[in-house]
């Protein structure tokens, strides 16, 4: 009875280990590095295995606005149509990564809906340390090819926050 309790106990650890959100998964908003202002808030979650991103709140902008200054299509891209005529909130601009290992994502796309530029994507994780860190921190990194690319860093968020609610 003791070994099949231990069993049954190991076995919930486990499945709760393989079940648990990757600390990555929930709600960010994005930062301009330059102005420190939010331009967007993000719901960041999986789906089939994969990693996705959409955009939950617009700032600075209509919330019906229409990412017109993208191409028609991108090869991959989660939704059907034509993305130019794709409302900017509530579309998965972040696409298709693979888990790396908890809190690392690689492998996808991320399309920037402000200016139709289509990147390679990786997320990271970045705990608060106290130290470079003051926060939890989510690192999305563009790149073009070669490691050539920018990061940006999101702020972890409440759902109202990421939505702009007051």
């Amino acid at each position: 009875m003791k070994k099949r309790i231990a069993l049954v106990a190991a076995f919930g650890l486990i499945a709760g280990w393989f079940l648990a959100a990757d600390p990555v998964e929930g709600y960010w908003t994005s930062v301009d590095e330059k102005t420190g202002k939010v331009t967007a808030g993000w719901e960041i979650y999986q789906n089939g295995g994969k990693l996705y991103g959409k955009i939950i709140g617009v700032f600075g902008y209509p919330p019906d606005v229409k990412a017109d200054k993208c191409k028609e299509s991108y090869p991959g891209f989660p939704v059907a149509g034509k993305v130019n005529q794709l409302p900017v909130k509530g579309t998965p601009w972040i696409f298709g990564l693979t888990l790396e290992k908890p809190g690392q994502w690689s492998g996808g796309n991320v399309v920037d809906p402000e200016s139709g530029n289509l990147y390679k994507c990786k997320i990271t994780y970045r705990p608060a340390d106290g130290k470079r860190y003051k926060a939890d921190t989510l690192e999305m990194r563009g790149e073009i090819g070669l490691g050539i690319g920018r990061s940006q860093f999101w702020k972890k968020s409440t759902r109202a926050e990421a939505e702009g609610q007051p």
